[in-house]
């Protein structure tokens, strides 16, 4: 009895030494979790701040036209709105890079492994369908930690203003974002938590959903939205000093979205929200937009105009049932509403105005009780001064030259700001041909921000003046026009730019290079190297084409027809066009050994490896320094009218990047207006881009200047990238 005792306490001791054993060895397995916890989260809150992308092409076309409103006490005086308070890579970047997100700062998160939600949990995509409406708006869904049940949704801002009417107040602190939506008012303290990706700016939007009564659900990779049931109680009409004001009343607040209805015919400035009188032009040629530039096709002139367009059509799209009565009902029309019009479709209602062209309806939400206001006046601009991320701010504000007041969307870049990076972007990479839409380009390129470029020719869609990337030259500079180079240094110049190529022959005579790799065509020589392509294909007829591999001419050849024989460019040379002067043809005989000299004026110009054209150039040591003809534009050119885009550089090395719109009940601005512009705003240097219709400033996914319907096909850009 004794012994079987003492062997039972044996076995017991037995088994707890095993026991022991064992959690020894399990000391190292331990201490190996802990050691690369770190290393785990790094890759974890990459994947958690990864980036969704709005699918490519076209979007409906919306504007932010939201802003903060209180206090609707008498309909005409009383229902003013309040201004929000004011505020004091490498090589090119690849498509796979529209993919790619951003990853914040270690400290933001713990390096335990059990504090990151594991990667099966965090969910991402590119659509929201907000009460049935599919919309391309990036989100990501994520739980607050590995074994929290509560989930965080985040959705881009921009896209959530445009489409839902979440006003987005002044911010200096790029993490916090204050909002306003009808009677939801998140400000100081209860800010929304901003988070910027790289090419998106998140907001949370977990306690406003709260608020607001939105039920968020998630179907694959689709975020799904829904609301309550809104009823239209009652439509207003009253007319005000600035214009004309409309207040639809609501039994509970509902998402609202503004629409352009309808496009018209294109003007001389091809800008379709602009003024103006459409000529009649032959098929041939289709380019509207600059007749006065001798870089783009002409136009017939018009024998007679045709009838004036003098109005254009916007939707209010309201997440709101109407009863019939207001749908029959007849309403006031005046000199700025010339119509209103109330249209049901199912649980959304539709607001149709007809006003002036190039206006806008200014929209904006109040509560308690809900009301959505709605304002046609010239100036529809709601002014801004948002931190979007660590070196860029975006600031919306009139501008104002004598009496005319221009509206003027911006982005101020610090190109020091760590991870900050500027790019040129071609709209069909990697070839030179091609035009998109900015929206699409900048999304695929995977860039934060973005605007069109340089000049181009709409026929056969290639770039007409200066790109330079990576110290190639894609497209060689033209016509000493205005140029803006940079490196990755923070370090800028604009100025008007040349590039000079010389040849030199055995016999010692010297051939002047007119263009090197260029789709404007001049008499003289072109020159075309392994980076315009892999072959060239003459533009004029009767091109003698010249074959120079290793710097020794290989042959010459008669170019036939335009456009219609490929000539293979040698990767160790270059092909020589000789158009319609053909006496350097006798210097360019197969075995004649060349030497090229190649210069840029400035001189400075050629230690940048970023180089866009535009022009002309407009401010220079601070002054306006507009000279037409020193750019090969024509007088008539740079006195015309039209919708903007330009950059600029600050004193304090900041870039500007600026899209000017219509001038408050007139048209836009012309070189010189646009140049008092950019001064007025601090710019020093200043370098007018492509404009009219291809004007087009892009950020977090969404264009924050015009609806995307309205804007052109673009060759080219300059992007911005905010890299971790």
């Amino acid at each position: 009895m004794v012994l079987g005792f003492q062997n039972k306490k044996m076995h017991i001791r037995q088994k707890r030494l095993v026991a022991a054993n064992i959690r020894r060895s399990s000391v190292w397995p331990w201490m190996l979790s802990v050691s690369i916890s770190p290393v785990l989260a790094i890759v974890l809150s990459s994947v958690w701040n990864l980036a969704g992308r709005a699918q490519s092409g076209e979007r409906a076309g919306l504007i932010h036209a939201s802003t903060a409103r209180q206090g609707m006490n008498s309909l005409a005086d009383s229902e003013s709105r309040l201004k929000p308070t004011q505020m004091p890579t490498h090589s090119p970047l690849q498509r796979t890079s529209a993919i790619r997100g951003g990853i914040h700062s270690l400290s933001e998160y713990r390096f335990l492994t059990q504090s990151i939600p594991p990667v099966a949990r965090i969910k991402q995509g590119r659509q929201v369908s907000l009460n049935g409406r599919i919309l391309p708006l990036a989100w990501t869904q994520q739980p607050t930690n590995s074994t929290s049940t509560n989930f965080r949704t985040w959705i881009a801002d921009v896209g959530l203003m445009q489409s839902a009417g979440v006003d987005l107040l002044n911010t200096a602190d790029s993490t916090k974002q204050p909002v306003q939506w009808f009677s939801v008012s998140l400000t100081n303290a209860q800010s929304l938590r901003a988070r910027s990706t790289g090419a998106y700016r998140y907001l949370d939007i977990t306690d406003f959903a709260k608020l607001a009564g939105w039920q968020i659900s998630i179907d694959n990779n689709l975020l799904k939205i829904s609301t309550q049931t809104a009823n239209v109680t009652g439509i207003r009409q009253a007319a005000r000093e600035t214009g004309d004001r409309i207040v639809v009343d609501l039994d509970r607040s509902a998402p609202w979205q503004v629409n352009f209805v309808d496009t018209p015919s294109p003007s001389p400035t091809d800008d379709p929200t602009k003024p103006a009188i459409p000529l009649q032009v032959s098929p041939a040629a289709p380019n509207l937009e600059t007749p006065d530039d001798p870089t783009k096709p002409a136009f017939s002139q018009p024998l007679a105009p045709v009838q004036q367009i003098t109005s254009q059509e916007w939707s209010i799209a309201i997440d709101a049932k109407v009863d019939r009565t207001f749908v029959d009902r007849i309403f006031a029309t005046s000199q700025q509403l010339r119509s209103l019009k109330i249209e049901p479709a199912g649980n959304q209602t539709r607001i149709k105005v007809k006003i002036p062209l190039g206006w806008r309806p200014q929209v904006f939400s109040l509560g308690n009780p809900h009301r959505l206001v709605i304002d046609i006046r010239p100036d529809s601009l709601v002014e801004k001064d948002i931190a979007w991320a660590a070196g860029v701010r975006w600031r919306q504000q009139y501008q104002n030259l004598g009496t005319a007041r221009f509206p003027v969307y911006s982005l101020e870049v610090n190109p020091r700001q760590s991870g900050v990076k500027i790019r040129p972007l071609l709209s069909n990479p990697p070839t030179e041909r091609g035009t998109a839409p900015l929206l699409q380009t900048a999304e695929l390129s995977g860039t934060a921000a973005a605007i069109n470029a340089g000049f181009f020719n709409r026929i056969n869609r290639l770039a007409l003046g200066a790109i330079r990337r990576d110290t190639k030259w894609l497209s060689g500079p033209i016509l000493n026009r205005g140029a803006i180079a940079w490196n990755d240094r923070g370090e800028f110049a604009i100025d008007r730019l040349t590039l000079q190529e010389t040849l030199i022959t055995p016999a010692n005579q010297r051939l002047l290079v007119s263009q090197l790799n260029s789709a404007y065509v001049e008499s003289g020589i072109g020159r075309y190297n392994p980076d315009w392509g892999a072959s060239y294909t003459p533009f004029s007829d009767n091109e003698i084409v010249v074959t120079v591999a290793g710097d020794r001419v290989v042959s010459q050849s008669p170019g036939g027809a335009a456009t219609k024989t490929n000539f293979p460019i040698p990767g160790n040379g270059y092909i020589l066009a000789l158009r319609s002067d053909f006496s350097p043809a006798s210097q360019l005989v197969a075995g004649n050994l060349l030497r090229l000299e190649t210069n840029t004026i400035p001189a400075n110009f050629n230690r940048f490896p970023y180089i866009l054209g535009g022009g002309p150039v407009l401010v220079q040591n601070s002054r306006v320094a507009v000279d037409a003809k020193a750019e090969g534009f024509s007088d008539a050119y740079v006195r015309q009218t039209a919708i903007r885009s330009a950059i600029g550089r600050t004193a304090a090395g900041n870039l500007l990047i600026v899209a000017v719109h219509n001038r408050a009940g007139g048209a836009g601005p012309n070189f010189a207006e646009l140049a008092q512009i950019l001064q007025q705003m601090g710019a020093v240097e200043a370098l007018n881009l492509d404009g009219g219709s291809s004007t087009s400033l892009y950020l977090g996914g969404s264009l924050l200047d015009r609806p995307p319907s309205t804007a052109a096909r673009v060759h080219n850009a300059i992007g911005i990238f905010i890299q971790p």
